[in-house]
């Protein structure tokens, strides 16, 4: 069983020059907008197998590519507007010392440009998450590695390819919100990379309504935030009789970001208090989610797999695309519910290979694939069992993986 691999294509000798001494990590730098160099480290603390070094210059590749068509855009004279998971990006510009701290003297987030060494063995555990400081992605980073050194990502493609080619240790990415459902982006990006779930975090969220300091709530005629952010609050703002149009953006802390930047005396975001301490943003309101039972849930990814054990609570996590044929759903299922094997999540997605089966008579049906969580370990024979049987009715079947439940107590009035 194999998972798609996102990681394809040739290094063009004109535009990459490769050291002759193979390595672990790579670095490079820009001589020009359409020329890369990149140049291999010392591999004596470790080693790469050929098919990990060709698939970091796979990327490399990949990224020359996109240069060169960003430089004939250029040249061109035509603009066009970026775009980052669906949604525009911010426009950031220089700031004077209008800020408690410059959000300038913070860890930019990473792209896949911006590849460097992979830390030495024994080092500080890096965490790759999406987003900029003071998202939720970093809170959850630091509650599942308290000491760990976090990784701003732009994207979530590159907090998994962070993780792939050794710039990060782990990822944690989230994966579903108690009131905003499923992150459908990362359930497709766990099936395209080869990483390993070897955990998980349950964060609560408490939003925050953020302006400029002495900006006053009457003064608000614009709010900013990720989308679900906006739809969580959407009670809370009308109560409040904000008169103030929305608009999303692709983070949260990147809308706190963007106000102090810009210098914005106009515009509210709905972030966390960690945002406003970092932008020296000042808090209008505290707690403006509609629902004090706002959980995100995020998985950790790793490049191996932990071994499962019996003597704490475990979960697992599968995806499967099942055979053609009648009521092939209820007898997967029915292979957890003999063996009194909880479900908790059970998620189908578009089947990206064969979306439509075309049956006797011209009919047309859906293909999916679908994502399970269950709570047991595999390393309980039941469960051994139980992905047994559901392999007789699929025609694919993978497991993500076998880890911790999170079991930290919450309440919903906690604080961050």
């Amino acid at each position: 069983m194999q998972s798609i691999n996102p990681l394809s294509g040739s290094i063009d000798k004109s535009l990459v020059r490769i050291a002759s001494t193979p390595g672990l990590g790579l670095t490079h730098h820009r001589s020009s907008p359409s020329r890369l160099t990149v140049k291999c480290l010392d591999s004596a603390n470790g080693g790469r197998t050929r098919h990990e070094w060709q698939s970091c210059c796979a990327v490399l590749a990949s990224k020359v590519a996109s240069q060169q068509q960003d430089s004939k855009k250029t040249d061109g004279g035509s603009t066009g507007v970026a775009t980052v998971n669906g949604h525009k990006t911010l426009d950031f510009v220089p700031i004077n010392g209008a800020v408690a701290k410059s959000p300038f003297a913070l860890p930019k987030p990473l792209s896949i440009s911006d590849f460097s060494a992979v830390p030495l063995h024994g080092s500080q555990l890096r965490v790759a998450y999406q987003g900029v400081p003071g998202a939720y992605s970093e809170a959850a980073a630091g509650k599942a590695y308290p000491n760990c050194e976090p990784i701003p990502c732009d994207q979530f493609e590159v907090a998994f390819q962070a993780v792939e080619i050794w710039i990060a240790d782990r990822a944690v990415l989230p994966v579903e919100n108690s009131l905003g459902g499923s992150i459908h982006r990362n359930y497709d990006l766990l099936l395209r990379h080869r990483l390993h779930i070897v955990g998980e975090v349950q964060l609560p969220v408490h939003h925050c309504l953020l302006a400029l300091p002495g900006v006053r709530m009457e003064h608000i005629t614009r709010i900013i935030s990720h989308p679900q952010a906006l739809s969580q609050c959407e009670n809370t703002i009308t109560k409040m009789g904000l008169n103030a149009s929305r608009e999303a953006v692709d983070d949260t802390a990147g809308a706190a970001e963007y106000i102090a930047t810009k210098n914005l005396r106009n515009t509210a975001a709905i972030a966390s208090a960690r945002a406003a301490e970092l932008y020296g943003l000042q808090t209008l309101a505290k707690g403006i989610q509609d629902d004090s039972s706002n959980v995100t849930r995020f998985v950790i990814l790793s490049r191996e797999p932990i071994i499962p054990r019996i003597d704490r609570p475990f979960k697992t996590s599968i995806v499967f695309a099942q055979e053609k044929g009648t009521n092939i759903l209820f007898k997967v299922l029915s292979s957890f519910a003999f063996r009194n094997i909880n479900l908790t999540k059970i998620e189908s997605r578009p089947h990206r290979n064969q979306p439509i089966r075309v049956e006797d008579g011209g009919a047309k049906q859906f293909e999916y694939l679908f994502y399970v969580d269950f709570e047991a370990s595999m390393a309980e024979e039941r469960a051994q069992n139980a992905l047994a049987e559901v392999e007789e009715f699929t025609s694919f079947l993978r497991v993500l993986g076998s880890y911790p439940m999170d079991m930290t107590p919450w309440r919903p009035d906690m604080e961050e």
